[in-house]
């Protein structure tokens, strides 16, 4: 099964509250929410802080993306914060499997993400760690970028990695320039969350979004 993850970084904040409420009544399946710190990406967004009252609003698992150096430093607060599944990047932790081990310790699931310039081969030695694998299909620090078409051959090349290990509950997540239009590419290339910002919230109808990304999934038996 496909799950549909809408990154709240794209919604309303005046009408947080509402657009939490109605993002779930449309049926996404996450909440994805992406912390920058202004260092490892030229932006600055949320912090735990904002998680904690997401999650008193949220009755679906939060997502929480951490676009941010030296993430061992920020674990247990985004755990306990209400994060569910929380993802560091390969870039920016020097002792990644101590990390993901730690957010496994911690009772949440572990995520490794990589930039579009890194190589999925970069994970050989950690992928056994991770509950799921985060490919950014955009460069990192900003909404509304177009998906990169060469993250197809990169969600294929995870997925066949996945595949050979036998790890078959690693989950591939794809964040940045995911849409509709493209939705089945992406897909059909493997992966098994989508992250959708201003494709989502942009949207005329949420419902409608969900509806068309879970008929892509369907015709590719997913």
């Amino acid at each position: 099964m496909v799950l549909t993850a809408p990154s709240i970084l794209s919604a309303n904040f005046l009408e947080l509250g509402r657009e939490i409420k109605e993002t779930e009544e449309a049926g996404a399946d996450l909440f994805h929410i992406d912390a920058m710190d202004g260092s490892f990406v030229p932006n600055i967004t949320i912090g735990y802080f904002i998680v904690e009252h997401v999650k008193k609003a949220a009755s679906l698992p939060l997502d929480v993306h951490l676009m941010i150096e030296r993430p061992d430093r920020y674990i247990k607060n985004f755990i306990d914060a209400g994060a569910d599944i929380l993802t560091v990047h390969y870039e920016a932790d020097r002792h990644l499997n101590s990390t993901l081990n730690l957010i496994k310790s911690l009772g949440a699931k572990a995520g490794v993400s990589i930039n579009p310039s890194t190589p999925v081969s970069a994970l050989e030695d950690v992928l056994h760690d991770a509950d799921v694998v985060l490919l950014m299909s955009v460069n990192p620090g900003f909404g509304g970028q177009r998906f990169i078409p060469h993250s197809l051959k990169k969600i294929a090349a995870l997925k066949s990695m996945i595949t050979q290990k036998g790890l078959t509950g690693t989950k591939i997540e794809v964040d940045g320039g995911v849409t509709v239009g493209n939705a089945a590419d992406v897909i059909g290339a493997g992966a098994d969350i989508l992250v959708m910002g201003s494709a989502f919230y942009n949207s005329e109808n949420y419902k409608e979004t969900i509806k068309a990304i879970r008929a892509k999934a369907q015709a590719h038996g997913r």
